[in-house]
């Protein structure tokens, strides 16, 4: 197709673009993400399995990808779609244009799309399936092609993503479970359902002992490991398809604190007897304002998530603590005699504002108690 790619999206549309990343195709459900920066950590987010990622600010790539911003091992999206492409970077952080990350990793990716009638059409008609192609042009191949591609709904991505073996995060990186520590005031073992790196740093820079375990660990097993506090972390998907997470957090309610975070609320929530609902597009992006109904001060937030907690099937014992301002989905919630508690975006960022960076610090204070 002469460096030539096409997008078609499961009603037949179809929008031609670039190709800058690696030759070949892949489909996903499409979603568009709203940062202006931060295109490496939103690339290298385990949350985006499954996903064709689109983002709506219109210029990519300038400032290059470098090693420090990664947020796990690997990038984890189907594709990358962008308005336009910088091939040349101009940064003193960048140590490689964006395209030759792609190249190396196998993601297909095009510009020159029309990103705001793209993102006009998912807005107004919800999230849908697409298919990225450098190969052919046709789109009714493509189209049957995507029919044999499944949705979110109901699929276990954190088993894609999870790490096989539990380790200790030391000065940003992985060491073995036995590995020492110079000092610690509390052992916080976090789920890994796709973790972020940030989230384990944030936990270390309060002098926290970080372990991390497989999203399949059983609740016995974690408490073997004997921590003062369990930290059920992001991922992707769907967590209605997790039964076996839901089953191994209602298990530790009670037994440890709990702090849950994107995919870890939805988690929690669940555990707790809520139901969750597949969102018309999701919450991708460093924008969203969020209320604390406690003390009305608002919160602008990093999200990154397709399903929400329904709001009518909160339990007695369960009380709501933030509400989006843009859609009154719920962003927050804690159990009104347990330490559970969890919110529904991002409080590290990476990308995004850190207003709700002070989480961590308040959840390790409550397990020092």
């Amino acid at each position: 197709m002469n460096n030539q790619g096409v997008l078609v999206l499961e009603d037949g549309s179809v929008f031609k673009g670039r190709s800058f990343g690696a030759e070949g195709e892949s489909a996903g459900e499409i979603v568009f993400n709203t940062s202006m920066t931060g295109y490496q950590e939103v690339l290298y987010d385990p949350s985006y399995a499954g996903q064709l990622v689109m983002m709506t600010y219109p210029l990519i790539g300038n400032y290059g990808v470098n090693s420090e911003d990664n947020e796990s091992e690997k990038l984890w999206l189907q594709g990358f779609i962008v308005k336009e492409y910088t091939r040349i970077p101009s940064n003193w952080r960048a140590r490689e244009p964006l395209h030759q990350l792609l190249v190396r990793q196998g993601i297909v990716a095009i510009d020159q799309v029309d990103t705001r009638l793209l993102t006009k059409k998912i807005r107004e008609q919800g999230a849908m399936q697409g298919i990225l192609s450098t190969r052919t042009d046709d789109v009714d191949l493509l189209l049957e092609r995507l029919k044999g591609i499944p949705g979110l709904v109901g699929r276990d991505l954190v088993s894609e993503v999870t790490t096989s073996d539990p380790y200790v995060w030391i000065n940003g990186e992985k060491s073995a479970l036995n590995a020492e520590i110079a000092s610690c005031d509390a052992h916080v073992v976090v789920y890994d359902f796709g973790v972020k790196y940030n989230i384990l740093n944030m936990l270390s820079a309060l002098k926290c002992r970080v372990t991390v375990v497989p999203a399949n660990t059983s609740a016995d097993a974690v408490l073997a490991l004997n921590p003062d506090g369990i930290l059920l972390s992001n991922g992707p998907g769907d967590p209605e398809g997790l039964p076996y997470a839901i089953q191994n957090v209602k298990a530790l309610l009670g037994k440890k604190p709990i702090f849950g975070i994107c995919l870890g609320h939805q988690i929690l929530a669940l555990a707790l007897g809520a139901k969750c609902n597949k969102m018309k597009f999701g919450h991708h992006g460093g924008n969203q304002p969020v209320m604390d109904l406690a003390t009305k001060r608002v919160q602008i937030t990093a999200q990154n998530h397709g399903f929400a907690i329904d709001l009518s099937e909160i339990k007695e014992e369960v009380e709501v603590t933030h509400i989006n301002l843009n859609d009154k989905t719920l962003e927050g919630l804690r159990h009104r005699t347990l330490p559970v508690s969890s919110v529904q975006y991002h409080p590290e960022g990476a990308p995004g504002p850190h207003d709700a960076a002070f989480f961590f610090k308040r959840f390790v204070d409550s397990i020092l108690k």
